[in-house]
């Protein structure tokens, strides 16, 4: 085993610790450049522990809200909007509870969750969401790729509430496919044709980012009808104590969990499956103190994506995704099991990812960091360990600091560790680490890794103290030379 420009590593031990006192999951600092050389040195699992006492799954009173006793019908046809509505009112009022969804197919538009209010979805329940757009109006304060704007209401929707969750071992499904929502795209593999309106015309996803860019307020971002910008399927927003427990999602028009500038959210036994375009499994963003454990993704997109804003309007909210910690989920089809990025300009640190399989032709990596210099912040502190993977298509750890977009605002990408990695097949590359001259990817370290059937076993552009511990890339140990 051999370093890469490494010196100092073991000197600043003390340093590390020092930082890591004060990076628990409050105000932290942010690590100079002479301490992030340190933290690797120290276990940085020792937070997860103080992280998880921090999230706390809200509790409801024992009352029942049943939809069928505000007038719901499960014939699958019903528009049962307006009872699910009453009913989570009276709960509300009531100071919380259940609203329950019994047995059978309910059809609706949108659900706008209250506070102390739990949405229940029974075991063999069914939520069908509409796919008409003009029943996700009026337009509503959200984010959309990263942006800030005005647009169709969410699936499911909180918006400044507490103690809110989905429960439940139902099913929702958006009923996305390609005859609605996903054509909206403009890929013709999602159903469009030449012809159709969709999102990349030049006065829409585009006009959205130029008002961004050009600081127009938020309340003056009309979107809506006209614009093809597809709703996430669950978004909760500037919300507190969130809990999505069990549920079955499938068929969203995009991005599927979406917890936006939240607090204290926990994700736990959730099956998502959706093959459209965008169709992140969960993107937590700007969120801190968020536990994703024991979830099933099997999506169009990254299973899961840490997000933070894009560009100036990522800027101009400033803030990171921080305390995320994955626990024993699996991820199937997808374009990464664990992503950061690329809307990533506020930052993300404090990333933990343990006990989970990934497996899939049709995944592409297993950890992937995306950004570019249109994009910048500071994204450190990713650790992962004990994960298992089958097969992926392009490589095994990727962190690409080209993605998309050029700029003036050059990211930042540091402190990363590989603990206890099995890959059967690794595809094109194992490591693939693209950093900036000025900004190179730095301490990265890879500990018990084993990685078997790949093309390639590493190639690396600017890039500052690698560290490779017990790594084995095609049946040979792994030795680094010292200029690479």
């Amino acid at each position: 085993m051999m370093k890469m420009k490494s010196t100092n590593y073991f000197s600043s031990l003390l340093a590390a610790l020092a930082l890591l006192l004060f990076t628990a999951c409050g105000n932290q600092p942010t690590a100079t450049e002479g301490e992030t050389e340190a933290v690797m040195a120290a276990d940085a699992w020792d937070e997860v522990d103080e992280i998880l006492e921090q999230i706390e799954p809200p509790t409801f009173p024992d009352r029942d809200f049943v939809i069928t006793e505000f007038g719901a019908v499960a014939d699958g046809e019903t528009d049962n909007t307006e009872a699910i509505r009453k009913a989570i009112i009276a709960c509300n009022e009531a100071g919380g509870g259940r609203v329950v969804v019994p047995e059978g197919e309910f059809f609706t538009g949108p659900i706008h969750l209250l506070s102390n209010v739990n949405l229940h979805v029974s075991e063999d329940a069914t939520l069908l969401f509409s796919t008409n757009p003009k029943d996700y109006l009026p337009l509503v304060f959200t984010r959309w790729e990263g942006v800030e704007l005005m647009n169709y209401s969410p699936l499911i929707y909180a918006f400044e509430q507490e103690n809110i969750a989905i429960t439940g071992k139902g099913t929702l499904d958006g009923q996305a496919n390609e005859t609605n929502w996903w054509p909206w795209k403009g890929k013709k593999e999602y159903g469009w044709k030449e012809g159709m309106p969709n999102q990349n015309d030049e006065d829409k996803r585009a006009a959205l980012f130029q008002m961004a860019e050009d600081g127009v307020p938020v309340e003056e971002r009309i979107f809506g009808e006209g614009f093809y910008l597809r709703p996430q399927f669950v978004q909760p927003y500037r919300s507190k104590n969130i809990l999505i427990e069990d549920v079955t999602i499938i068929n969203s028009p995009m991005w599927i969990l979406n917890p936006v500038l939240c607090e204290n959210v926990t994700i736990e036994g959730v099956r998502v499956v959706s093959h459209g375009p965008n169709s992140d499994g969960c993107d937590p963003e700007s969120s801190k103190n968020v536990l994703i454990k024991d979830c099933y993704f099997n999506t169009g997109d990254d299973c899961i994506a840490i997000k933070s804003g894009r560009n100036a309007d990522g800027r101009r909210i400033n803030v990171p995704s921080e305390n995320i910690v994955i626990q024993g989920c699996t991820m199937v089809d997808g374009h990464g099991g664990v992503v950061i990025g690329s809307e990533i300009s506020g930052g993300v640190r404090n990333v933990f990812a343990e006990d989970c399989e990934m497996s899939s032709p049709n995944l592409e990596r297993a950890l992937r960091i995306k950004t570019s210099s249109m994009r910048g912040g500071i994204v450190e502190n990713v650790y992962l360990r004990n994960i298992e993977v089958g097969q992926v298509a392009d490589q095994v750890i990727r962190v690409n600091m080209f993605y998309e977009d050029s700029g003036a605002f050059i990211p930042t990408v540091r402190n990363i560790e590989v603990k206890n990695m099995t890959v059967e097949n690794g595809g094109e590359v194992g490591v693939l680490l693209e950093g900036y001259e000025q900004s190179p990817v730095q301490n990265v370290r890879l500990i018990n890794v084993e990685i078997e059937e790949v093309e390639e076993p590493f190639i690396f552009s600017n890039v500052e103290d690698i560290v490779f511990e017990d790594v084995i890339i095609n049946g040979e140990e792994i030795e680094l030379e010292e200029e690479l």
